[in-house]
């Protein structure tokens, strides 16, 4: 039998995905899974609808932005789903520039994000209050991907950014300070697998396999059978030192920062998504979001 073709459009090469493939798990589910880089989140949703991605590996922030909000950066609402949740930020941190030396130093210059009014956008102007930045004491520059943002900093083309899945690790090699984490902002959910719905069985089918696989080589890493796999990995996608490598791992691993247990999607890490995005986007249009969870997250995947 012929295996399904998944394309599949991630910000930084996932480890998952690698994993799954180099052990074959894919090929066991009958899936051929090419994983293709985007370059930020309109383009990956813009991608979505296309048709040119099946799968986006994305934030959850992104699928409620485009299923609920009619002014999200494509002007159009997408019935986007969640498949499974993936992760909770791995290491999602603000940090400073080499040429930065105390937050203060942000102020006048360039925050780097993927565009504006996105998730991660948002815990980046919410890490910045809380260390006595307001919005308009900086200026905010749409970058693009966490790897685009992450070399960017490096080259002092803006002098804060939140960064994660290993880049934040690259980032502190290059000399830059990693200030604060996600995990300070409570519960929350920093990756999803995504899609546009559909109707057809045998798109439901693969979409269901290519979960199972993810969760099964996450749950594989949690139970601390993969190590070596996962640092080498590591090493060669992400373009980690083996110490970075296994300071991953070790992230991969922790409660606050890694890897969902179950790929479960939990109210209230939705819930700090939501206070997010109404702090510094305010809409009644999120106002029936947490009540409409299971309209949008598939069935055995919600809390």
């Amino acid at each position: 039998m012929r295996a399904t073709v998944l394309h599949v459009g991630t910000f930084t090469k996932s480890l998952l995905i690698h994993l799954a493939n180099e052990s074959g798990a894919f090929a066991e589910a009958g899936l051929d899974v090419r994983e293709s880089s985007v370059t930020s989140s309109p383009a990956q949703f813009s991608s979505l609808v296309a048709g040119e991605l099946d799968i986006a590996i994305t934030s959850p922030d992104n699928v409620i932005a485009y299923r609920f909000l009619a002014q999200n950066p494509l002007g159009q609402l997408i019935p986007v789903e969640i498949i499974s949740a993936v992760d909770r930020g791995l290491g999602l941190s603000l940090c400073l520039a080499p040429s930065v030396k105390a937050i203060d130093e942000v102020r006048g210059r360039v925050v780097g994000v993927d565009v504006a009014n996105s998730g991660f956008a948002f815990v980046a102007y919410e890490l910045l209050r809380r260390s006595g930045l307001q919005r308009g004491d900086y200026e905010t520059e749409a970058l693009g991907s966490t790897p685009r943002r992450t070399t960017a900093l490096i080259a002092n083309q803006c002098a804060a950014t939140i960064l994660n899945a290993g880049n934040e690790l690259r980032a502190v090699r290059a000399n830059c300070t990693l200030v604060s984490s996600v995990a300070e902002l409570g519960p929350y959910l920093g990756t999803v697998i995504a899609a546009v719905h559909s109707d057809s069985t045998t798109v439901l089918d693969a979409r269901r396999r290519f979960a199972e696989v993810m969760l099964a080589t996450s749950q594989g890493i949690l139970a601390g059978s993969a190590q070596s796999e996962v640092v080498g990995a590591a090493m060669s996608i992400l373009d980690l030192s083996e110490d970075e490598a296994r300071a991953h791992y070790a992230c991969l691993r922790d409660k606050a920062n890694g890897l969902v247990v179950g790929g479960i999607v939990d109210r209230a890490s939705i819930a700090t998504l939501l206070a997010l995005r109404q702090r510094y986007l305010p809409s009644g249009d999120l106002d029936s979001v947490l009540d409409s969870l299971p309209s949008f997250v598939v069935e055995g995947a919600l809390e």
